[in-house]
């Protein structure tokens, strides 16, 4: 694709004119992406698991006791997705899950030393892929970083996990 393509805008650091596409931040996004995450797909493939179990794992070990149905909600998948996975990091050990105290129906999930130590190994990598790019910026521009990935979340979303990310941000702020 040449830079004189129609609607390609390769604006760095300064707002595209009005009706230009951001082709190089969505770029840049989409290849961020697939190396951040493949870091930890080439590890998940060694126990037969992709990104869904990676996704799993990360929330239940963040947020231990974390209920089905906020699980659910945050990944925003079907429970019949969330079923096959589950079982089988439930029958593989990494996770087990707990009837609530309050309410018998409730089915809360907790990550076991084996699930922990393997969210741990992937967190590392991917740690590892942040710490590099965040080399040689200072506590403004590693915040900027942080600002940025948080507006690009939305911020009207009603998941409980992400309102515990955002007070947590906003706490260390």
């Amino acid at each position: 694709m040449a830079a004189s393509d129609p609607g390609r805008t390769e604006s760095r650091g300064t707002a595209p004119r009005e009706g230009e596409l951001r082709w190089d931040i969505i770029e840049l996004l989409f290849f961020a992406y697939r190396d951040f995450v493949g870091d930890a797909d080439q590890e998940l493939l060694a126990f037969g698991f992709g990104r869904a179990h990676h996704r799993v794992m990360h929330f239940v070990t963040r947020y231990p006791g974390l209920k089905v149905a906020d699980l659910l909600d945050v990944l925003r998948i079907t429970k019949q997705s969330l079923g096959r996975v589950l079982k089988q990091l439930l029958d593989e050990g990494y996770i087990v899950q707990k009837t609530g105290s309050n309410d018998r129906r409730q089915r809360l999930l907790f990550a076991t030393p084996k699930g922990e130590a393997l969210v741990t190994k992937l967190a590392t990598l991917q740690t590892t892929r942040i710490n590099r790019a965040l080399t040689g910026l200072d506590a403004p521009g590693a915040e900027a970083v942080r600002r940025f990935l948080r507006a690009m979340i939305d911020r009207d979303d009603p998941d409980k996990v992400l309102e515990t990310i955002f007070k947590n941000a906003s706490a260390k702020e």
